[in-house]
């Protein structure tokens, strides 16, 4: 099993690799070589910052959308979107200024609407309910955002939780998983579903 961590300067590698390696990988290439992504037989794209900012940063690495394009929507590999990396999966994003997304799962990405008691960015621990036949389990994840993923069709939704009203927590789409919270912060339970989809065979 060769695994793609891929580098775009928007994710936190060294924890992503860290809970990978925890949760049974046999090794991790943290790239930001296309050439390695075209190769791996399963690719994982984190994200933390602005969406504009972070699809552009993908978007400079030569040949990285076309070897995404290949390996994930051509040839069928596991994928796995963590945070932004989940919403770059989205057709638009409209965080400072709209920008086009990977279009992979359709729906656009907008900033959440603040209410009394439910503060912007929403941080910290909170349930995920999946919906059946997710790859994500029921139970407490570490969140850190203030932008999430609108009108995904219902067949894409992998899981929701409650910030003020449902959010969609995760996206999964046949190889293609998006997970809004962190694994790699979210201890027991993201080591879980790391080594789930470690063992996934969409």
């Amino acid at each position: 099993m060769t695994i793609a961590l891929i580098d775009y300067g928007a994710g936190n590698l060294r924890s992503a690799e860290k809970a990978l390696l925890a949760a049974g990988a046999p090794s991790v290439s943290v790239t930001s070589d296309a050439a390695v992504v075209a190769r791996a037989s399963r690719i994982l794209l984190p994200g933390v910052g602005a969406f504009g900012a972070c699809i552009g940063a993908l978007r400079a690495l030569p040949g990285m959308v076309d070897a995404l394009n290949s390996a994930v929507i051509s040839d069928g590999r596991p994928f796995l979107g963590i945070c932004v990396g989940m919403q770059l999966m989205a057709g638009a994003g409209e965080e400072f200024g709209t920008h086009a997304g990977l279009g992979w799962i359709g729906g656009t990405v907008r900033r959440m609407k603040p209410g009394p008691a439910y503060r912007i960015p929403h941080m910290g621990w909170n349930h995920v309910t999946p919906r059946a036949g997710s790859l994500v389990a029921p139970g407490d994840v570490y969140f850190t955002h203030s932008f999430a993923m609108q009108d995904v069709a219902d067949a894409d939704i992998a899981g929701t939780a409650d910030h003020g009203g449902p959010i969609i927590a995760a996206v999964q789409r046949a190889n293609m998983l998006g997970v809004q919270f962190h694994p790699e912060k979210s201890q027991a339970h993201g080591l879980d579903l790391l080594a789930r989809f470690l063992a996934w065979k969409p």
